[in-house]
């Protein structure tokens, strides 16, 4: 193919990624009709976001950059994918195998909601039950060593609304047993920001959805199922979350995507001061023993970066050179023993393949000992999820 037929569609990528509405990890581009189509009512029994954009991820751009592994042996234990048959775009078993098994050692992955496959009858606050279903069905299949060594999805994290209080126990239950041994907590998304640029994903929660008392009640009952909790919110909402970690320090919370940086809306062109703002942020909620950090989602299309609107995708020493701030920050927040490198893909592929993103995980992390290496790519992971 000539460079002429690549730059054309390049051109017409970026276009399709900066000026219409994608919706990547809860986040779209643009407000408007867009925005109330990708944003759920406040009901349990929405089916999950809208997809991305019909041509999200571009194979085509991001085969423009290939390398070779880095370390090819260390182990991954990756916490973070999800799995979605959506219009335009499918990733189910056979697309996640496709990137586990592009040259890293992936040995297990934990699945993390994303509102796939709700039941679509019953009682509504019981519906995202069917997302662990199917997810589990996945990890049968992979368990089986038919599709190779990697286990897929033996962690599962669903979804049960909190808002619903002291009667989420029911859903939380049920989830454990669809989960069949392999459900390890939720995520019940929060993230809320005064700008319509930016979306509250599919529960829609207000202004202040942490303090909220009923809310906080659903999530009391946590820690006696020895349930963790995924915390997905906006950088300016970290101070909300060091509150509820002080609150409730039996429960262990997951902080996903270093704290969601937002460069994008109001927060266009304001990087130094969204970054200083982000790590008081970070090391205030650090101080919790219970939370630990993931390190990655900082390729998604709200974030701090544009590496998806570039002519080729940008290579894992581009990727080290933008994201080591975020992620020095945090180690040294948190610690190894309370840091995970995550993929989150398929989002983050708006941005970089999966070969080169954990390649820049491995430039990264060159400077670690063999021990800080082990955690941060697989023993945080596999302990915090309970994978041994």
């Amino acid at each position: 193919m000539t460079e002429k037929i690549f730059r054309r569609r390049s051109v017409s990528r970026r276009t399709l990624l900066s000026g219409t509405a994608g919706l990547l990890g809860g986040a779209t581009l643009s407000s408007g009709a867009a925005l109330a189509q990708n944003t759920a009512p406040t009901s349990t029994g929405a089916a999950g976001n809208s997809p991305p954009s019909p041509r999200y991820p571009d194979p085509a751009w991001l085969a423009l950059r290939q390398e070779q592994i880095i370390e090819p042996e260390l182990e991954i234990a990756d916490p973070h994918h999800h799995l979605w048959d959506r219009p335009g775009h499918r990733f189910l078993i056979d697309q996640l195998l496709a990137d586990t098994s592009s040259g890293h050692n992936v040995t297990e992955t934990v699945f993390i909601e994303c509102g796939s496959m709700y039941r679509a009858d019953g009682p509504v606050e019981m519906k995202p039950v069917g997302e662990t279903e199917f997810v589990n069905g996945t990890a049968a299949m992979s368990a089986s060593g038919q599709y190779g060594r990697t286990r897929l999805c033996r962690g599962i994290v669903g979804h049960a609304d909190l808002r619903l209080g002291d009667a989420v126990v029911r859903v939380l239950e049920a989830q454990i047993a669809a989960g069949d041994g392999r459900f390890r907590g939720i995520r019940h998304s929060v993230t809320w920001d005064a700008s319509d640029v930016l979306s509250r994903a599919r529960t829609n929660s207000p202004k202040g959805q942490m303090y909220d008392s009923t809310w906080r009640a659903g999530f009391a009952r946590l820690a006696p199922l020895k349930l963790t909790f995924e915390a997905w919110l906006y950088h300016p909402q970290l101070p909300d979350l060091a509150d509820l970690a002080r609150a409730f320090p039996q429960t262990t919370i997951i902080l996903n995507h270093v704290g969601g940086p937002v460069g994008i809306g109001p927060y266009k062109d304001k990087k130094g001061e969204t970054f200083a703002q982000w790590k008081v942020g970070i090391t205030e909620v650090a101080k919790s023993q219970n939370v630990v950090v993931k390190l990655g989602g900082l390729g998604m299309t709200f974030g701090m970066f544009d590496f998806y609107v570039r002519e080729k995708p940008p290579s894992s020493t581009d990727l080290e050179t933008a994201y080591r701030p975020y992620i020095e920050t945090c180690i040294a927040a948190f610690g190894v023993n309370r840091s995970m490198f995550e993929s989150n893909f398929p989002p983050d592929g708006a941005t970089s393949s999966y070969p080169i993103l954990w390649n820049a995980f491995k430039r990264l992390a060159a400077g670690s000992s063999a021990y800080e290496k082990a955690m941060l790519f697989s023993g945080t992971a596999k302990r915090v999820y309970r994978l041994a």
